[in-house]
């Protein structure tokens, strides 16, 4: 009996993030607009933007290593989000990257078009994004995934030898599932699907990028997406699996 209490014991006193390989990885996720693509309000990148809060939690980030940011917080306050502008979200990175060293993330959901992804009323350029997690996480390996049209802008500027950089189109293509009453974006989904399945980032990425082009066959989309999945020749190794 005593050999059990201990055992007992140290199960609950044990923090539950000692064995996880992402409790020191700080993350950013951001609802870039709240516009749908037919200028009507729409909730789909909060959707998203909570979803993946919730699937990094499971995959072992902890809460306050986690920062989000909305077009509309007071609407969706899932995650107590801040106001989504390039200088908050550049602000938000470098105080959660300070707190925790191991890694970062980035997520953004959002429309983009062939120069930036937007940000609220603003628009945040590829060459923008690599010089914010430049400045907050220098040489740590990062993983990096831009949810919008066009996004494969990003794969040149945001590249790395420790780096995962995950789009969602090509630099040419649009995505899709922004609309009104969607829930999630196609690629946003297939992302969320593919957590549960996947043991790392490089095959989440295989996996959405295959569940994107199984969803727009499915959907006869005329031009596909195409997203992108750059792996840089050390991250596989650096940057930890969760399962």
């Amino acid at each position: 009996m005593t050999r059990w209490l201990i055992f007992l014991v140290l199960i609950i006193v044990a923090p539950a993030s000692a064995a996880s390989p992402y409790a020191d990885w700080a993350a950013v996720v951001v609802a870039g607009d709240s516009y749908s693509s037919e200028g009507e309000r729409t909730a789909v990148f909060d959707n998203g933007r909570i979803a993946i809060g919730e699937a990094l939690l499971k995959i072992g980030f902890l809460s306050e290593h986690i920062r989000h940011f909305s077009d509309r917080p007071k609407t969706f306050p899932i995650g107590a989000p801040s106001p989504s502008t390039p200088s908050r979200i550049a602000r938000g990175l470098a105080q959660v990257a300070k707190a925790a060293k191991g890694g970062c993330l980035v997520y953004f959901t959002s429309h983009g078009d062939e120069q930036a992804i937007g940000i609220g009323d603003y628009g945040l350029s590829p060459k923008g994004l690599a010089k914010m997690l430049a400045q907050s996480c220098g040489a740590r390996p990062v993983v990096a995934i831009v949810s919008a049209c066009y996004s494969g802008v990003f794969v040149p500027k945001l590249k790395g030898p420790d780096r995962i950089v995950m789009t969602a189109a090509a630099p040419d293509r649009s995505s899709f599932g922004c609309g009104a009453d969607d829930k999630y974006t196609f690629f946003d989904e297939c992302v969320l699907e593919s957590f549960s399945s996947a043991r790392d980032f490089p095959g989440l990425g295989q996996q959405a990028v295959a569940c994107v082009a199984a969803r727009e066959k499915k959907e006869k989309v005329e031009t596909p997406s195409h997203p992108q999945l750059a792996v840089g020749e050390r991250a596989a190794a650096l940057i930890p699996k969760w399962k």
